[in-house]
């Protein structure tokens, strides 16, 4: 552990805080739709989903090979200045779309930081752009589309096999399926989101020296990862569990446990293959395919063109803040100094803003505005009161 200086240490601590952030962003992909249907209480899903992405994150590191020896050519000369300032993007981000209670991709955001930063602080020969193409891009545009046909299919299928039964007795069936399929969720959610903090902090050894190039994650990197994102989980992303489970569709049980079922397919898919893509996306895309899918077809347009404006957006974003972070990291201690600052800084004001119109365990479900959407029949929360009153 000699390699291991204060610097280094930082950005380990700082990985962390930014899967601490991953796991409370992302709650909403387990949870929203159980707690949205009633299938589960708040505390009690993501208190499943904080042990089962504990659990997940020791099943595979395909993943954190990806970010380890995949985006970032290891041999270009990264070092541990670069990923700090790439943490610093991808943790203001995670924590600007929270507060809007927009469901972005934490994923996303960490390989834009990481890209954008490397390209500052080595150049473009510091990335693989073909596996950040094949791994990256590609996922991104396609899983949604895939989860959304799957959790179409499996909607029409559940309502077709369950139309002449008793209508009490099917949501209460589906509901207890709902506690099997949202805990799959969780265990696929910690297979691929806690090893991108492992594939960061891995890096970050392979620059110093202290392991050899292409190197697994060591056993305390996966255990602290998976405790940090399993923490993160438990605390609740409150804000974006009422987008997801509130604001894009009506859901009710049959539709929650087909868009959960589809999404963990597609997500132990993808993380099998080491595909890093957005598990955000995936559930999100498994929501809407099960709210067209229903009796209603309905969907929140509104809502749903904000959060594809924000998944496009999140790669370049993150890439230029942590760009600019870099180039301030690469002058020196002061300039390493001054984004640990200003991340410390930006993320406080983020948490204080929060406070004003505070969203917890009690009040996830409640909506107050609403108005006519597009697509429905009847009054229906807005965009608003899912996001900017979260």
């Amino acid at each position: 552990m000699e390699h291991i200086s204060f610097l280094v240490a930082v950005v380990i601590i700082t990985a962390l805080a930014f899967d601490f952030t991953n796991g409370f962003h992302d709650t909403a992909n387990a949870a929203a739709t159980a707690i949205a249907t009633g299938a589960l209480r708040p505390k009690v899903a993501v208190t499943i989903a904080a042990v089962l992405n504990f659990a997940g994150a020791f099943l595979s590191v395909k993943v954190a090979t990806t970010i380890s020896g995949g985006i970032v050519n290891e041999k270009a000369g990264v070092h541990p200045e670069i990923i700090f300032a790439a943490l610093a993007g991808a943790i203001l981000w995670n924590l600007l779309t929270w507060l809007r209670g927009l469901p972005s991709s934490s994923s996303h955001a960490l390989y834009g930081g990481l890209i954008g930063a490397t390209i500052v602080g080595v150049g473009m020969n510091g990335v693989n752009f073909d596996t950040v193409v094949t791994k990256i891009i590609i996922p991104a545009v396609a899983s949604p589309f895939v989860a959304g046909l799957a959790s179409w299919g499996a909607t029409k299928l559940a309502y077709a096999i369950t139309r002449k039964g008793n209508d009490a007795a099917t949501e209460k069936g589906f509901k207890t399926g709902q506690i099997f399929s949202s805990s799959l969720i969780s265990l696929a959610h910690g297979t691929n989101d806690a090893q991108k903090t492992m594939g960061i902090i891995t890096l970050t050894l392979v620059s110093v020296g202290a392991l050899p190039h292409g190197a697994l994650p060591p056993t305390w990197v996966i255990v602290s990862a998976g405790a940090a994102i399993a923490l993160g989980t438990y605390m609740g992303g409150w804000r974006i569990i009422r987008s997801m489970g509130k604001g894009l569709a009506d859901i009710r049980p049959p539709q929650g446990f087909a868009s959960e079922s589809a999404a963990a397919t597609v997500i132990l898919t993808s993380s099998h293959m080491g595909f890093g893509l957005s598990t955000t996306q995936v559930c999100s895309g498994g929501i809407m395919g099960a709210g067209l899918g229903g009796p209603k077809g309905e969907l929140r347009w509104s809502l749903v063109r904000r959060m594809v404006y924000t998944w496009g957006l999140t790669l370049p974003a993150a890439a230029l803040v942590s760009g600019g972070a870099a180039l301030l990291a690469e002058q020196g201690t002061w300039g390493i100094v001054l984004v640990g600052v200003a991340l410390v800084s930006g993320s406080g004001a983020m948490w204080l803003i929060s406070r004003r119109q505070p969203v917890g365990a009690d009040n996830v479900n409640d909506v107050t505005t609403v108005e006519v959407a597009p697509t429905a029949t009847a009054n229906v929360p807005t965009p608003a009161s899912t996001t900017v009153a979260a």
